[in-house]
């Protein structure tokens, strides 16, 4: 199920909404967001009413006031459970009154009660924040207005109270009575090249030396996706320093009080000579029910598990030989393909992908914590340090639970995140990468699943950057307090930000400060320096502190009830201070200015949310219906089993009651380690929307795939080589006659000819997606200098000649 933003009551049904409007600004790689939500009571009774919306988590919020016909309600920010205190007592007086906070299990869902609102009455709820926009690969910037809240699964022994339960009516998109609007204005010194969106836009118009841009989504935009934008920088982006003036009349030792730094750093490592060849990589793929949902709304979208399994069989081909691996699949429960982790082999491989190709969404519920716990609890392999690799919807609503049991192990391994779709949980996805040092990536419309799961095994594959340090060079007197923490993992083509707080006596407006990034690889040693200026420079709206601040809480804040006692003193503080929410803060405001209580009790109405996945019906089993119904025991496997609270998600609506009838109890092959208990299952999402999708069909689960792509890569084999087959030949789109007749060297081995027309063909065919094949391509040159070097350079000629590529034979150097 698919929940819009939106003032919801107190009952768990909406008010009617009649409009969104968003103004953005983003200067360099900093976003400003003012969003409006305009509401109006047209019943004869008052309500209580709860706003519930996604922001990144990221996001530094720092504002929220109410507009009441004409009268402006302004926010403080208190200790939570004061805040809700106050609240409680102002409505019980009929006094107008809101309260913002941050839901108590999730960093990236925000809750505001709007208590007391009259009949006949307007309210206009705006909210600001801010958020560094994160860089993709290709250089673009990437800001997200989020506009999908997927319903949260709750995990077993999971906290009570999330306002993530709720549930509201399903319409057909074109029939929701409220629109969104936005209007971003988009600036920079290097000048911008262009603007990308995944929705409509109006006319883009261009200022100046294209420095600055405007542009606004088309009319009739409904709020029924995320709205996606990519920002083209003219210059690639530099080491910078920015250092804004502290807050006038604030005590010294506050945050606010001081100026604060950010500095961005784009280090220039070197690629490494050669790749790691050791290590243990475990894939943990989400299969749950909603991965049978399209990865996009656009016709003809694959499916989520489909994608998934296409990026294992890439990920698989693309692993070195020597080390380790696994696969994990989880939902209501768990299944491991191996019991422990395998060397990699090609007998390992093709088992491996045997399994891949009979997965589906079929596991039920999201209980990711378990196989985490499983996966943490095995010994480590000596000399193959543990890379985890975490695919996910990110549809788990206890984040806090999930991140905490990666720190806690963060040592030990880094994690790799990939949130699949739209609504994706920016706090889990984010935050597990972050506390472990490794990367985190989101998949969403046509983006391709395979490139950035590959971008990230590159990384994963490089020496360590070791020997990180920041080094400070200020005039005497001034010194730099570290807001962020230090960084300890650094990843070729990653931007690097940290801020920092100068105390201390800043010196005349002509003085420069130093700031330098060191560290080694491979046992050289690297800086990086920037010389910034030390006049700080006014921002009304303390861009640079409220995004250090949330830096800070990002790093101490594990949540509202497991955060220990000292690290909640100090993000009580440094939120209160500063103005930026956490899980520990709300928002608080009340109106005590009506010429009288309001009277009467509160009642709620409905707003309707949109059917984004698959349609409807489909999408709420999908989401829920794997909580139902028990099949049998599974014969003749292992039990990893996590049991989920049952809830009953259909008694809101006779349309969901009736898809029941889409529904059977099915016994699944086993496909590893499993349950013997029994289990919560419904029929595989998959077979439920075939008929509805068919067009979806992975390319793997035929023989007569159009895709050679897809079909080359499956045939190759673990130690990068290709063997000379029919299915090669249908690849290249000749007889096996005509290739085996074309060998150069007669008597010579047909594997090494083979692999090198494997080659020629993804270099003449597929240069547009050499980051999906590059790691696999490196096997396949390693294998040919190592079986084939003495002819290497005959049969890299013939098969120029003989494919008539275009291909550089360098390719082939060593």
């Amino acid at each position: 199920m698919v929940r819009p933003c939106g003032l919801l009551t107190d009952q768990k049904k909406p008010v009617p909404l009649k409009s969104i409007s968003v103004t953005l600004t983003i200067s360099e790689f900093v976003a400003g967001v003012s969003a409006t939500l305009n509401y109006e009571n047209e019943e004869k009774v008052p309500l209580e009413v709860v706003f519930v919306f996604p922001v990144d988590e990221d996001s530094a919020v720092y504002s929220f006031e109410a507009m009441v016909d004409g009268k402006k309600i302004v926010a403080e920010l208190q200790d939570k459970n004061e805040a809700r205190t106050s609240y409680e007592n102002a409505i019980s007086q009929g006094h107008q009154a809101f309260l913002l906070e941050e839901d108590d299990s999730s960093r990236d869902v925000f809750c505001c009660n709007l208590g007391n609102l009259p009949p006949g009455s307007k309210a206009a709820l705006s909210l600001k924040y801010v958020q560094e926009l994160p860089l993709e690969a290709d250089g673009a910037l990437r800001y997200v207005l989020p506009a999908v809240l997927n319903p949260r699964y709750q995990l077993s022994g999971g906290p009570e109270g999330s306002c993530l339960t709720m549930k509201t009516p399903v319409v057909p998109v074109e029939d929701l009575p409220y629109t969104l609007s936005m209007d971003a204005t988009i600036t920079s010194q290097h000048g911008i090249e262009r603007v990308q969106c995944n929705c409509p836009l109006s006319a883009t118009e261009y200022l100046g030396d294209k420095t600055s841009a405007q542009i606004s989504l088309a009319d009739g935009h409904k709020f029924d996706r995320d709205v996606e934008l990519l920002i083209y920088y003219r210059e690639v982006h530099t080491p910078s320093v920015a250092v804004e003036m502290g807050k006038p009349a604030t005590k010294p030792d506050c945050l606010m009080g001081d100026p604060s730094a950010m500095v961005s750093f784009y280090p220039n490592i070197p690629e490494a000579q050669s790749a790691i060849t050791c290590g243990e990589f475990i894939f943990l793929m989400d299969r749950s029910g909603s991965m049978g949902c399209p990865m996009s709304n656009q016709d003809k979208s694959q499916l989520r598990i489909e994608a998934a399994k296409e990026t294992l069989i890439w990920l698989l081909k693309s692993l070195p030989i020597g080390c380790y691996f696994n696969i994990y699949g989880f939902g209501t429960f768990y299944e491991a393909f191996f019991q422990n982790s395998v060397k990699y082999t090609q007998d390992t491989m093709e088992e491996a992908l045997r399994r891949v190709k009979l997965m589906q969404a079929d596991l039920g519920g999201t209980e990711i914590l378990a196989p985490l716990k499983n996966i943490y609890s095995a010994a480590s392999i000596p000399g193959h340090p543990l890379q985890l690799f975490v695919f996910t919807d990110g549809e788990v609503d206890d984040t806090f639970s999930v991140i905490r049991e990666v720190k806690s192990n963060g040592l030990r391994h880094r994690c790799f995140s990939f949130g699949i779709g739209e609504g994706a949980s920016t706090s889990l996805i984010k935050g597990i990468a972050r506390v472990s040092g490794g990367t985190a990536e989101f998949i969403t419309g046509e983006e391709r699943m395979q490139s950035k799961a590959l971008r990230a095994l590159k990384r994963s594959l490089q020496p360590v950057v070791e020997d990180v340090s920041l080094g400070w060079n200020l005039p005497p007197g001034l010194a730099a307090k570290m807001l962020s923490p230090e960084p300890t993992v650094i990843f070729r083509g990653q931007r690097l930000i940290i801020y920092a707080q100068l105390t201390g006596k800043m010196p005349p407006a002509e003085s420069t400060g130093e700031v330098c990034l060191k560290y080694t690889l491979q046992g050289k040693s690297f800086e990086n320096k920037v010389i910034f200026s030390l006049q700080p420079k006014f921002d009304a709206n303390f861009t640079v502190h409220r995004l250090a601040a949330k830096s800070f809480l990002q790093t101490k804040d594990m949540g509202f009830t497991d955060t220990p006692a000292n690290d909640k003193k100090d993000v009580l503080k440094v939120s209160i201070e500063c103005g930026v929410i956490s899980s520990h803060t709300a928002f608080i405001a009340i109106n005590k200015d009506l010429n009288k209580p309001v009277q009467g009790p509160l009642v709620h109405r409905d707003i309707p949310r949109p059917a984004l996945c698959c349609n409807s019906a489909i999408r709420v089993l999908i989401a829920d219906a794997d909580h139902k119904i028990f099949s049998d025991p599974v014969p003749q496997s292992t039990s990893y089993h996590c049991m989920s609270r049952q809830k009953n998600y259909f008694s809101h609506s006779s349309m969901m009651k009736k898809s029941l009838g889409f529904l059977g109890q099915v016994k699944l092959p086993a496909l590893g380690f499993r349950s013997k208990e029994p289990r919560l299952v419904s029929k595989s999402p998959f077979e439920i929307g075939r008929a509805h999708f068919s067009t979806n069909r992975t390319k793997l689960e035929t023989n007569h795939t159009d895709d050679h792509l897809v079909q080359l890569i499956s045939l190759q084999n673990a130690d990068g080589s290709w063997c000379l087959s029919e299915g090669l030949a249908v690849v290249l789109g000749m007889s096996l006659k005509d290739i085996l007749a074309a060998l150069p060297i007669k008597g010579a081995d047909s594997s090494g000819w083979a692999t090198v027309l494997a080659v020629l063909w993804l270099h003449d065919n597929c240069k547009d997606m050499k980051c999906e094949w590059e790691l696999l391509e490196r096997k396949a040159v390693a294998w040919i200098h190592t079986h084939a070097g003495s002819v290497m350079h005959a049969l890299v000629k013939a098969a120029v000649d003989f494919l008539k590529s275009s291909a550089d034979p360098a390719i082939f150097a060593p």
